[in-house]
């Protein structure tokens, strides 16, 4: 009778376990969905097909939605090139050729002209340009 006792209260462990587990693994991606790597370290492209820059990070909220992205504008090879916020919302995404393609409706001379950000890595965020 004891060992009865002894197993029941494994078998209650076991099975919050076993439900916690399903809620918080997905069995399969979500629908309409994409991964960041569509978009981080990808180029973008004004609506005349001139490259504006790149992605060089993806904001998210504390509520895992995308917000904002941060493109790097102007430069050579990283030199000079300043990096500015867009809303996530502003690009939008083609397909040609094949490829997906990261277009926004703005010019990299639109861009340029933006106010700079820098990452603080102090704070974690993205802060005004200090130079």
């Amino acid at each position: 009778m004891k060992k009865i006792f002894a197993i029941g209260p494994l078998l209650a462990v076991a099975m919050v376990t076993g439900a916690f587990a399903a809620t918080t693994v997905l069995k399969e991606g979500p629908r309409e969905s994409w991964t960041v790597t569509n978009y981080y370290k990808q180029s973008v492209y004004d609506p005349k097909e001139s490259k504006i820059g790149d992605i060089d990070d993806v904001l998210v909220d504390k509520s895992g939605k995308i917000t904002g992205l941060v493109i790097g504008v102007g430069g050579f090879l990283g030199a000079g090139e300043k990096d500015v916020i867009v809303p996530f919302t502003a690009v939008k995404t083609t397909k040609k050729n094949d490829k997906w393609w990261l277009t926004l409706d703005e010019t990299k001379d639109d861009l340029k002209g933006a106010p700079g950000l820098e990452y603080d890595r102090t704070s974690t965020t993205w802060v005004p340009e200090t130079k």
